[in-house]
């Protein structure tokens, strides 16, 4: 792929070699045009803890229901190792939404207010990056 490919159109060829990584629940297409990604880091208030860690997989798996999720991503560091590589989480979360109503609405859903109530205290440290088409 050229460096001067477009964003979108980089998005749109990944959506179709992963086939499913745009599709929203209800397996319609999703344009990556408007899409919002909200990705978030947890770093563990104990990091050696395989419970706390899968505690909070099951909260994320739970937090997947939420209507205006598109599409998500729960994810564990890779093993790659380059210096520009920052795999001190624990967790990652990434969720595909429409667009950022969407994604508004979904930091007021009661799923996502129940999910920070049950599980903040697994978590030290919460980065997000959230990002949109240009």
């Amino acid at each position: 792929m050229k460096m001067s490919t477009s964003r979108r159109t980089f998005l749109q060829g990944i959506a179709a070699i992963t086939g499913s990584l745009f599709l929203p629940k209800n397996s319609n297409a999703m344009s990556a045009e408007n899409t919002f990604i909200h990705h978030v880091y947890f770093w563990l208030n104990h990091p050696d803890s395989i419970e706390d860690r899968d505690a909070l997989i099951a909260g994320l798996k739970k937090l997947s229901k939420v209507s205006t999720i598109a599409s998500h991503h729960i994810g564990l560091p890779a093993p790659t190792r380059r210096e520009v590589i920052d795999s001190s989480y624990a967790v990652s979360w990434c969720c595909f939404f429409r667009s950022g109503a969407d994604q508004d609405s979904y930091q007021t859903d009661p799923i996502h207010l129940e999910f920070v109530k049950n599980c903040s205290h697994l978590w030290k440290k919460v980065v997000v990056y959230d990002s949109i088409d240009i």
